[in-house]
């Protein structure tokens, strides 16, 4: 059977992923690189993948999701208008309303959220004992790429919907991004052992015009408790420093530890976003 298969109905457009996370112990089917012109034509084109995968015998559907949480996923679900930011999921205008007629609700639920550095860096820096915070040299980029690589399968295996992916498919992804990627937005922590024990990925908005001199806090993982909140501390130092003036937390789950310390940063909420889902 055809893993991935483009479908088309009237004035939408959409992809077939046969291979996709689980949910719930259910084999799932997702729907990615959607395009939906119309309400009528997205209705169309989402029944007529749940009508699929009924004739497959999956038990749930999911989407917006290219195969895999690695690749694009997610709509937009609510927004108070601000602008998009580098590398944020952008909806169309018919794509949620196309997803909730046809019975699929929100299943995984993400989050971004902005502050004023001013406010977001406090007075005393955060500092744990034996562990120290430097930035990538800007060298052996493929060396990064694997650090990444081995602190994100470990950190993120027990999210929901994760699925394991080799380093040469991470490779194919990151490898695009290395000439856009800034040394000094990409942050280490190491123990005393020089053993890496946490990574921060950021970068400037690029999308940001005019006077807007935003930063994005893309992700980080930690295998010490503690070291994430040193990272993103040191990182918002670094980045008033620079003379930036806004951080963007970006996409964080809405249930995940990372959103309790964004709220302590004193963020606030300007999107959200859903990987929605309905059983077949």
């Amino acid at each position: 059977m055809i893993n991935t298969e483009v479908i088309s109905i009237e004035d939408a457009e959409a992809t077939i992923f046969r291979s996709a996370p689980q949910w719930d112990g259910m084999t799932t089917m997702a729907l990615g690189d959607i395009k939906f012109s119309s309400l009528e034509g997205g209705k169309k084109l989402l029944q007529n993948f749940i009508e699929t995968a009924q004739k497959e015998g999956v038990g749930a559907v999911l989407g917006p999701l290219n195969g895999d949480t690695w690749h694009a996923y997610r709509l937009i679900f609510e927004t108070d208008g601000s602008a998009p930011f580098l590398l944020e999921p952008t909806s169309g205008a018919h794509d949620l309303q196309a997803f909730e007629s046809t019975g699929f609700e929100s299943v995984s639920m993400y989050l971004s959220a902005k502050s004023s550095l001013n406010t977001t860096v406090s007075e005393k820096p955060v500092s744990m004992q034996g562990v120290t915070v430097e930035a990538w040299n800007g060298e052996n980029a493929e060396g990064l790429i694997q650090d990444l690589f081995n602190m994100s399968a470990l950190a993120f295996q027990s999210n929901r919907f994760f699925t394991p992916i080799t380093f040469e498919s991470f490779l194919d992804i990151y490898q695009p991004m290395i000439p856009y990627l800034d040394k000094d937005h990409v942050l280490f922590a190491r123990d005393g052992e020089g053993d890496l024990q946490g990574f921060l990925f950021g970068m400037p908005n690029l999308l940001a015009g005019g006077d807007d001199r935003s930063v994005i806090l893309k992700t980080y993982a930690s295998r010490m408790k503690g070291v994430g909140h040193l990272l993103a501390d040191s990182y918002h130092r670094r980045c008033l420093d620079s003379g930036f003036e806004t951080v963007i937390h970006a996409l964080i789950h809405e249930d995940n530890s990372s959103r309790k310390r964004s709220e302590m940063h004193g963020t606030r909420i300007f999107r959200r976003y859903a990987l929605m889902g309905r059983k077949v």
